[in-house]
């Protein structure tokens, strides 16, 4: 949504901002569902889906796809962090879009929360439908995604399959730290955690 400063980013020969009905193709959820805390699920969905022309009955489709039928009518408010993480993606799955973009999507889940949200990204993944996920939790995007982007800095510095990224190294993580070396836009301090410009 912001203009770039450079270079362009298009989704299907297209900038987000001409398209017409944008939920209908790209789903995002950036930093948890950003819903009013006083609403209920279902009328946070509800507005959404009003304002992009997409069909009631799809509210429904989406809050069970989420497993959160029986918090339709809860406000926001009141949802753990887990819960609020699939109000996020429920939203992102309104207009029944070909693309999703996940930001962290598992934070804030627990362990059984973890494992659907891999095994249900991997569902749409099957379905033919494109998933980029965003993340800093590196064992879990091994367990999760097939192809892999490493960015430092705004370039893109590896990419390619597990393997492919990993190389050498023992598992992502190690690799990570491996590619990103000299790429920090900051350096951590001693033991207290401190951090230099």
């Amino acid at each position: 949504l912001d203009k770039a400063t450079s270079g362009t980013a298009l989704i299907n020969g297209s900038t987000y901002r001409s398209m017409n009905n944008p939920l209908r193709t790209v789903g995002a959820m950036l930093d948890g569902p950003g819903a009013n805390k006083g609403r209920t699920a279902k009328a946070h969905l509800t507005w959404i889906a009003q304002s992009n022309g997409i069909p009631p009955s799809r509210i429904n489709e989406v809050l069970a796809m989420t497993g959160l039928i029986e918090a339709s009518r809860t406000r926001i408010g009141g949802f753990s962090l887990g819960m609020g993480q699939r109000l996020g993606i429920a939203a992102a799955l309104l207009g029944d879009p070909e693309i999703l973009v996940l930001d962290e999507p598992t934070n804030g889940l627990d362990p059984d929360g973890i494992r659907w949200i891999r095994r249900f990204l991997r569902s749409l993944a099957a379905d033919g439908k494109t998933v980029l996920v965003s993340s800093h939790l590196m064992g879990e995007m091994e367990e999760t995604a097939d192809d892999f982007i490493v960015i430092a800095r705004g370039r893109v510095i590896a990419q390619g399959t597990g393997d492919e990224v990993r190389g050498d190294h023992s598992n992502l993580e190690t690799a990570f730290f491996a590619l990103t070396e000299g790429h920090s836009e900051y350096l951590s301090g001693g033991i207290d955690g401190g951090e230099q410009a």
